[in-house]
């Protein structure tokens, strides 16, 4: 029986980011998105997710900067949202369990309603985010 372990270590989030960022780019919704932004800019993409879910879940400073200033003006809607925050929680239930795995889920949801709504928001109206 192999048990699965809770989120303790910059290893176990290295792991989450790497095999999600695995999953989304073979999704056929969001994998055509973030490659197309990303291009040859993964490996700079995966150390930032390391830091900011290092900063977020384990409280070792290590991120700095806006998270959702480059995400403003995607064209995406709440069905992007609705298959990443799915490949997320797939990802750490695959992976992990515990408390600190239950915070991850709970805050990707929050990450993904706040960003949608913000996204909508400038969707809709002229204004550019502020840095």
């Amino acid at each position: 029986m192999n048990t699965k372990l809770d989120i303790l270590s910059l290893t176990d989030i290295k792991t989450l980011v790497d095999i999600f960022y695995e999953r989304i780019r073979a999704n056929d919704l969001l994998g055509p998105i973030f490659n197309s932004i990303l291009n040859d800019r993964w490996s700079s993409h995966l150390e930032k997710m390391y830091r900011f879910w290092q900063t977020v879940l384990l409280q070792e400073h290590t991120y700095t900067g806006s998270p959702f200033v480059p995400h403003a003006k995607l064209p995406i809607d709440q069905l992007h949202f609705d298959t990443w925050l799915t490949i997320w929680n797939d990802t750490i239930n695959d992976l992990f369990e515990g408390e600190k795995a239950e915070e991850a889920k709970w805050r990707g949801d929050k990450m993904a309603e706040m960003f949608l709504y913000k996204i909508m928001y400038y969707q809709k109206n002229s204004a550019t985010p502020i840095l």
